[in-house]
């Protein structure tokens, strides 16, 4: 599992914007940091929950300069409908063959849903330089990151 202090894994996904474009992660290193929020699946509710909070305190991690990507397995058209449904204005990175999930050590299955070899709640602070300087992994994948400690980390960064 990726972990502070870490470089981080890049990623080469597809990324729902309002649009389904390519996604590099080195494309958004340089110019502030990056949070990258890994969830189980959109639609869930605590998947809404989550990236309706981040979506909240949008505002605070734009004044610290960062840059929010949700990242699931979920496709980029699911995506793009749970953006439109929530209001979410920060991007979320479709990684349907699970490289990303795989490559930070975040993959779980949830049996009771069916969810298989879907991202773990988790999230990732990483600097210019793709450094890791904050990890959190959800000990259940219900529990939602503690988002003061999360700015807190962005500002540090």
């Amino acid at each position: 599992m990726v972990s502070t202090g870490d470089s981080a894994p890049g990623i080469s996904a597809t990324v729902a914007n309002g649009e389904v474009e390519a996604f590099e992660l080195s494309d958004h290193l340089g110019d502030g940091p990056v949070v990258l929020a890994f969830f189980p699946g959109a639609f869930t509710p605590p998947c809404s929950n989550e990236m309706v909070a981040l979506q909240e305190h949008l505002g605070d991690f734009e004044a610290a300069g960062a840059t929010i990507l949700g990242v699931s397995a979920d496709s980029a058209f699911s995506q793009n409908a749970f953006r439109e449904e929530h209001g979410l204005e920060f991007d979320l990175v479709s990684d349907m063959d699970r490289d990303a999930i795989e490559d930070y050590g975040v993959r779980i299955d949830i049996e009771d849903l069916g969810l298989m070899g879907v991202a773990n709640r988790s999230v990732f602070v990483l600097d210019d330089d793709g450094e890791v300087t904050y990890s959190w992994v959800a000990e259940d994948p219900t529990n939602e990151p503690d988002y003061e400690a999360l700015l807190d980390a962005v500002e540090s960064a």
